[in-house]
């Protein structure tokens, strides 16, 4: 069982921004539940946090419509959004000022519904923050202090697992290896609570949509175990989800969080085009 939605925007949304701030070494404490990074969200029009999940599969970072009218925001312009199994409507763009901790997080967001990822995750979901945040910083997931840092530059150790980082308009993606065949592409997806999703059917890697992840639903996937390799880090018996064809454009799959938090710590450097890796530990 694997729980997501491939919700798409055909519509061309600020994919990158060009704005990122001068940054400090700062952090924040995230939750990591059923498989998913958690983080409170500050805003000005709300006394008590909201709860917004990290995800590096989405385009650009997202409030729930609900959430937004209950904010008082006023809605942009309308745009059509589609999924695989499912339509809605969004609004585009949503001004909000929001930070967790010390801080300050993108201020444009994609007012979508989210009811359907609220009820596969059994919580309210008031946002996502996407692949956007991803590309303007530094971005350091500690797994084993619960912790997500924002660095001005990181230097690893000779420990640490550099594997290539392609940036693209359509999402953030790296290289591996199943079952010991030829290299992959595969998103790099924060919002997959599962370890791997696999597209055996041949993917043609130079192709790119506009169209923009942001959100998830309850689907029932084949399963089976394989083994996976990221850089020189190879894993065995990998729970799979199997797909017979491409979920985006020019990837072979997802690699998600039930990969990423074997590793003490992710660190995912855009601007650098690599995504390290420190030590394999024991997920709690």
């Amino acid at each position: 069982m694997r729980y997501f939605l491939s919700i798409a925007v055909s519509f061309t949304l600020l994919l990158i921004r060009g704005q990122a701030q001068s940054l400090e070494a700062k952090e924040f404490p995230f939750q990591f539940r059923e498989g998913l990074i958690w983080i409170e969200v500050s805003v000005p029009q709300a006394a008590k946090p909201l709860n917004f999940m990290l995800d590096s599969g989405a385009g650009v970072s997202v409030i729930n419509l609900h959430t937004a009218k209950q904010l008082g925001l006023k809605l942009g312009n309308r745009v059509s959004v589609r999924g695989v199994l499912a339509t809605a409507r969004g609004y585009w763009p949503e001004h909000v000022s929001a930070s967790a901790g010390e801080v300050r997080l993108p201020e444009d967001y994609l007012a979508v519904d989210l009811g359907d990822l609220s009820k596969a995750c059994d919580c309210d979901v008031d946002g996502l923050l996407g692949a956007d945040f991803f590309r303007e910083h530094v971005v350091q997931i500690d797994f084993v202090t619960r912790k997500i840092r924002l660095l001005k530059s990181f230097n690893p150790g000779k420990e640490a697992e550099s594997v290539p980082l392609e940036v693209r308009p359509c999402g953030l993606r790296i290289p591996l290896q199943v079952n010991g065949g030829r290299q992959q592409w595969m998103r790099l997806d924060t919002g997959c609570a599962s370890a791997l999703q696999w597209v055996t059917s041949q993917v043609s890697s130079n192709r790119c949509s506009h169209q923009i992840a942001i959100g998830m639903a309850k689907v029932s996937i084949p399963q089976i175990e394989t083994t996976v390799q990221i850089g020189n880090a190879q894993f065995k018996a990998v729970p799979t989800g199997l797909h017979g064809k491409e979920i985006f454009a020019g990837e072979s799959g997802l690699l998600g969080n039930g990969l990423l938090s074997r590793f003490s710590l992710v660190t995912v450097d855009a601007s650098a085009g690599r995504l390290i890796l420190g030590q394999p530990h024991t997920v709690d």
